[in-house]
C-alpha cells in the first residue's frame, strides 16, 4: 500500500512539474488530446470529425453566455465526467471519468485512480472556463 502511495505522489509531483514547465496548461493539453477532434481547437464546434457526427457539436466557448454570463462549472464537469448520469449533447458523449480512472488504476490503485481522474477533469473544465467569450 505504501509503495502505491509513494508512486502516486511521484506521479502527481511529476505531472505538476511537467505542467508548470509546459507551454500549455494541463487542462489545455487534455482538451487538445481528447476534445478538439469534435469541438475544434478553439472550442467553437468545428473539429475535424464534427461533420460526421449525428449530432451538432456545441460551441463550448458560449457556455457562460448561455447561462446568463455565469460559467456552469459543476454542470460542465458532470457532463464531461459522465459517471453521474448527466449525458452531453443529447446523446452519448464519451464518459471521460471512466476512461481517466481506468488509465490510472494500474499505477495508482482504485483510490489513487479516482484522484487522478478528478484532477484531469478539473483541469479540463478550468481550461474550458478560460476560453469563454
Amino acid at each position: 500500500m505504501m509503495k502505491r502511495f509513494m508512486t502516486l505522489i511521484g506521479i502527481i509531483l511529476a505531472a505538476t512539474t511537467f505542467s508548470a514547465m509546459a507551454e500549455e496548461s494541463a487542462g489545455e493539453m487534455e482538451y487538445m488530446k481528447f476534445c478538439a477532434n469534435c469541438h475544434g481547437e478553439t472550442g467553437v464546434g468545428d473539429g475535424p470529425i464534427a461533420g460526421i457526427l449525428t449530432v451538432d457539436v456545441p460551441d463550448v466557448t458560449l457556455l457562460a453566455q448561455a447561462n446568463e454570463g455565469e460559467f456552469p462549472f459543476l454542470e460542465t464537469l458532470m457532463v464531461i465526467d459522465g459517471r453521474t448520469g448527466v449525458r452531453g449533447h443529447g446523446s452519448n458523449m464519451p464518459t471521460w471519468g471512466d476512461r481517466y480512472e481506468r488509465e490510472g488504476l494500474e499505477v495508482a490503485g482504485e483510490y489513487g485512480a479516482e484522484l487522478i481522474a478528478r484532477g484531469r477533469l478539473l483541469a479540463l473544465v478550468e481550461y474550458i472556463q478560460s476560453i469563454q467569450k
